[in-house]
């Protein structure tokens, strides 16, 4: 409904501003690092918005960036996961280290985040790395994540083809372990798996 806000900045507080458009004030609730970066109170500022409409509540939430808001999106959309709760993690992840996180499974950068444990980050995980591999968001031209869907798809494939000849995930993991998986290519992968596991 609402792209985006662009306006005044008349106030700011720990966890919204105020941004007036025309005469009206907006309230739009921002994490902390946005609310510190967007600039002083008179500034004309543009927030991207997320509005959100519920039965007791209505409200509108702001972005410094696409990235930002698009990461917003993704996280609410993770069962468990409330807008405060994903306006949180902004304030303590950028969009492309939660990306590259995701894609590398690399729980323990998401559970530093206030209020993530070990199962909504696992939850996170599971939700989420599909979507973050097969759709732009938080891609940018950020190389590191790029190469991490890139390693996480050629593992996969390993994966899958060692099952298919026989073998448990178990075994394939523990030996994917000895590898350095990010020189070698999916055929050296599975052919160096084969002679260890056929030992």
């Amino acid at each position: 409904m609402l792209a985006y806000i662009k306006g005044s900045l008349e106030m700011k507080f720990n966890n919204y501003i105020v941004i007036d458009v025309g005469g009206l004030g907006y309230k739009v609730f921002m994490s902390e690092n946005a609310i510190e970066n967007i600039g002083n109170i008179g500034d004309i500022v543009k927030v991207h918005t997320h509005y959100r409409v519920r039965e007791d509540d209505i409200s509108i939430y702001g972005f410094l960036s696409n990235d930002e808001l698009k990461m917003f999106e993704l996280l609410i959309g993770v069962s468990g996961i409330g807008a405060k709760s994903a306006i949180t993690m902004l304030s303590k992840i950028t969009p492309s280290s939660f990306a590259l996180a995701v894609i590398t499974n690399d729980t323990s950068k998401l559970v530093k985040i206030p209020g993530i444990g070990a199962k909504t980050a696992a939850r996170i995980v599971l939700e989420l790395k599909d979507k973050l591999k097969t759709t732009e968001a938080l891609r940018d031209d950020n190389n590191q994540i790029k190469e991490a869907i890139v390693e996480d798809n050629k593992v996969t494939e390993a994966i899958s083809a060692l099952q298919v000849l026989g073998y448990n995930r178990k075994e394939i993991d523990k030996t994917l372990e000895t590898l350095d998986k990010d020189s070698l290519s999916l055929e050296e992968i599975i052919r160096k798996s084969l002679l260890i596991l056929g030992k």
